[in-house]
């Protein structure tokens, strides 16, 4: 069969924000409740303000780099074009850390919320379970994978609003801080600054999906327009439901030392709000984000590989090639599938250690590409352009560098090993197997 390279444009501007959504994971909020509570002095939802904030300039380099570049290799293709091809080669290397890792560590959560509901299943069944469920999907059309992440993303919604629901509720009688309208989890005379960021250098990590709208561009109708909306309106979308989620769960839990595993308070929280019918709808719904995230995560991966196989960074025939009748990187999927299988032999601290140092470097060279796109290549250089093409993406990038700050020891050498050994192997495709790795020829007429 012959190959054929394209991808087929069918995702509309709503399949590709839930798509987003779905990366997010919405019920990821509960997770990180009970140590970011600590580390603010109460405050979540001014954390999560100030995350938003920093996140949108991020937000807005990828948006700008869509128009110009609107590919399937997001920050690889933007840095491959912009600054130099092994540069790109070498973003995108690390970002596969991001990508690769995320299904593991979706099927590793799944593995431990069934396990603790069936615990006579030996918990590799359910990870295996979970990698083939979200395999199979990926070898459809895109938009049926769109379609069933909407279902899971909408059904987290549901189990949002009615927790809100519950917690306005149990305030009104006199449970937590006694009022539903209260300035107290967003400010306090003695609140930290310093305390807030480090708050807001944990609550980044839940704000990726954004970016991985991008990887789906050469899938999307009107590219240009819609991939930059639905990357700003996942960003925003996603942190309106992490603040309001955070507001209530603060207001109700002021004191997180009432929690007997504050940083694993998710049952705790549900059990106290709902009793056990509302707690089994919570396991649902952290079990709906697993999956959803885990099966948009392997679709970004495969778009990915499959930009790094058209370009000749990896075996073209196999990583470039998508199925003619489906239009998806079926050998892709199947790849990563196999790969994902590797979470039976690992645990959970070190696969997030992984997506850490890959999803930052992605975001560093992003805000990167736009100075150099549009200050040094288009020499845009009015006050409205320094303000847009300079001072925002540095804004973008001075946050991601105070995270590299709090970045802990072991994502960043796991994540320079992993570096080490990309450039390891771009110095054998170039010097030794004499790969012509061909620079793609993009339209670069974007503003």
């Amino acid at each position: 069969m012959k190959p054929n390279m394209e991808l087929q444009r069918t995702l509309k501007l709503w399949h590709i924000v839930v798509i987003g959504l779905g990366y997010m994971a919405p019920m990821a909020v509960f997770d990180t409740y009970g140590i970011v509570s600590e580390e603010t002095g109460g405050h979540v939802p001014t954390a999560y303000a100030l995350t938003l904030l920093a996140i949108l300039f991020t937000a807005s380099s990828y948006g700008k780099m869509v128009r110009v570049y609107p590919t399937a290799g997001s920050a690889y293709a933007y840095a491959r074009n912009t600054i130099h091809p092994y540069a790109g080669f070498l973003v995108g290397w690390a970002a596969l850390l991001d990508y690769l890792f995320l299904p593991m560590i979706n099927a590793l959560l799944t593995g431990i919320y069934l396990s603790a509901v069936f615990p006579e299943i030996p918990a590799w069944i359910w990870i295996v379970g979970f990698v083939l469920f979200i395999t199979a999907l990926n070898l459809l059309k895109v938009k049926i994978t769109a379609s069933v992440n909407t279902f899971l993303v909408l059904f987290q919604i549901v189990v949002v609003v009615l927790f809100a629901a519950l917690a306005v509720k149990g305030l009104m009688n006199g449970q937590g801080v006694g009022e539903v309208f209260t300035a107290q989890p967003f400010y306090a005379p003695d609140m930290s600054i310093p305390a807030l960021l480090v708050g807001a250098s944990i609550l980044c990590f839940a704000f990726l999906g954004f970016d991985a709208v991008s990887t789906l561009t050469e899938e999307t109708v009107d590219p240009e327009k819609n991939t930059p909306l639905a990357i700003i309106l996942v960003a925003m979308i996603g942190g309106i439901l992490f603040m309001t989620a955070s507001y209530f769960t603060q207001s109700l839990f002021p004191d997180v030392s009432v929690f007997e595993d504050p940083e694993g308070a998710s049952p705790e929280i549900a059990l106290f709000i709902g009793g056990k019918v509302f707690q089994l709808v919570f396991l649902a719904a952290a079990l709906s984000s697993t999956l959803a995230s885990g099966l948009v995560s392997l679709t970004s991966v495969t778009r990915l590989l499959y930009a790094m196989g058209r370009d000749s960074y990896l075996p073209r025939k196999f990583f470039g090639y998508v199925h003619p009748r489906t239009g998806t990187p079926v050998y892709n999927v199947l790849f990563i599938g196999c790969i994902s299988l590797i979470a039976l032999k690992l645990d959970l601290v070190t696969a997030t250690s992984f997506i850490n140092f890959g999803a930052l470097i992605a975001f560093t060279f992003v805000n990167l590409s736009v100075i150099i796109h549009y200050m040094f290549k288009k020499k845009q250089r009015s006050f409205g352009d320094y303000m847009r093409y300079l001072v925002a993406p540095l804004i973008g990038a001075g946050f991601v560098a105070y995270i590299w700050t709090h970045l802990d020891r072991h994502s960043m050498t796991l994540g320079l090993i992993w570096t080490a050994v990309g450039i390891v192997y771009l110095i054998y495709l170039v010097a030794v197997a004499k790969r012509d790795v061909k620079k793609i020829q993009m339209d670069d007429s974007g503003s």
